[in-house]
C-alpha cells in the first residue's frame, strides 16, 4: 500500500523537533500543503493526521494546511517517560510556533479541540480563529468500552504487550477491533474501508509504545473526568474557567448523531464561550471529518468567510 504521508502531502512526512511539557527534544511528525493563511488540523485521542484524510485537499486549495501528529501519536515520537497532565496544551503551543510565525487557524477535533481551548486560553495570541468540534468538556466517563478496559488495564501489562510486538502478532485481529469502534464514531458503517482500517492500526501494530502512550492518555483522562465530578483540582475545570478568557472568533461544529457526547454539550459550550457560533450537523457522528467531511469543509470556509469579512469592515 502507497505511503499515506507521500501520497497525501507534496513533501510527505516531515519532522519538526520541540522541546516537550518535560524539558526534552521530541520529533513531531507532519505534512503542509497549500499555500496562504496558516491552518493546523489537530487530531483526537488514539488518532494522527490520517484522521483528516477528507479535509486536507479541499482546505490546501485556501490555506497552508498544516497536520501534525501529538506526542505519542502516529508517526511521531514515542517517548518511555510518563508525562504530566496537560502536556499536550503547551507542547501543541511549541509546535505552533515552530511551523509558522503568524496567529493561525485551527480546526480540532474531540480530545484535540479540547487541549485548542486550553492552549487558547492560556496563550490568547497563538490563534486568528477557532473551529472546535465535538469537545469533551463536559464528560462523565471515557466514552468507549475499549478505551474505559485500557484505562482499568495496569500500565506494566500495556507494556508487556507493546515491548513484546503482540499486537504486530495480532495484526488482524487488532484490526478487526478498530473496524468494530469505528462503527460508533461514524454514521455508516458501510463508509469505513480497509484502507481506513489498515491506517488507523498501523501505528500501534508498527510502533513500538505507540499503545502503552494510549493508555497513559486514557489513564490520565480517566482521573482528570473524577476529578471533575467530584469537584477536585482537575484540568478539564480549569479549561471549563477559563473559556471567558478566549478572544478570538470561535465556531463550534457538533455531530447530530454524536454516540460519545450528545449535542447538548455543544449548546452548553456555546452559552459558556462568549461569542462562540454553534453549527449542528446533521447525520453526522462523533467523527465528522470522515463520515461528513463535505459538511465540515463548507463550515469551516463559510465561518472564515463571514469572520474574514466582518474584519475587513
Amino acid at each position: 500500500m502507497q505511503d499515506w504521508w507521500e501520497v497525501t502531502f507534496p513533501n510527505g512526512r516531515q519532522t519538526v523537533t520541540i522541546i516537550d511539557a518535560s524539558g526534552y527534544p521530541v520529533q513531531i511528525a507532519y505534512g503542509e500543503k497549500g499555500t496562504g493563511k496558516p491552518l493546523f488540523l489537530v487530531h483526537g485521542i488514539g488518532s494522527w493526521s490520517f484522521g483528516w484524510r477528507h479535509n486536507i485537499d479541499k482546505l490546501s486549495q485556501h490555506f497552508r494546511v498544516i497536520c501534525f501528529d501529538a506526542k505519542g501519536h502516529g508517526f511521531s515520537d514515542k517517548p518511555l517517560y510518563a508525562e504530566q497532565v496537560g502536556h499536550q496544551i503547551i507542547e501543541m503551543k511549541r509546535i505552533v510556533e515552530a511551523l509558522c510565525d503568524r496567529p493561525a487557524i485551527v480546526v480540532a477535533i474531540s480530545l484535540g479541540a479540547l487541549v485548542t481551548l486550553g492552549a487558547a486560553s492560556l496563550y490568547p495570541g497563538l490563534f486568528d480563529r477557532l473551529i472546535v468540534i465535538n469537545v469533551p468538556i463536559f464528560p462523565e466517563r471515557l466514552p468507549n468500552r475499549a478505551m474505559r478496559l485500557l484505562s482499568y488495564l495496569p500500565i506494566d501489562l500495556v507494556r508487556t504487550v507493546d515491548n513484546l510486538r503482540l499486537l504486530k502478532l495480532c495484526a488482524p485481529l487488532v484490526q478487526r477491533i478498530i473496524e468494530i469502534e469505528r462503527r460508533e464514531v461514524v454514521v455508516n458503517p458501510e463508509s469505513i474501508t480497509s484502507e481506513d482500517v489498515y491506517w488507523i492500526a498501523y501505528p500501534y501494530i508498527n510502533f513500538t509504545n505507540a499503545l502503552t502512550k494510549y493508555a497513559e492518555e486514557l489513564q490520565k483522562a480517566a482521573r482528570e473526568i473524577d476529578r471533575l465530578l467530584n469537584k477536585e483540582p482537575n484540568l478539564i475545570g480549569n479549561i471549563q474557567e477559563n473559556l471567558p478568557k478566549i478572544n478570538c472568533p470561535t465556531l463550534i461544529l457538533w455531530g447530530e448523531q454524536d454516540q460519545w457526547f450528545d449535542v447538548s454539550n455543544g449548546k452548553k459550550l456555546q452559552r459558556h464561550l462568549p461569542g462562540s457560533q454553534l453549527k449542528i450537523l446533521p447525520n453526522c457522528g462523533h467523527d465528522p471529518s470522515v463520515s461528513c467531511p463535505e459538511i465540515v469543509n463548507e463550515a469551516i470556509l463559510e465561518f472564515w468567510h463571514n469572520t474574514n469579512f466582518a474584519s475587513v469592515k
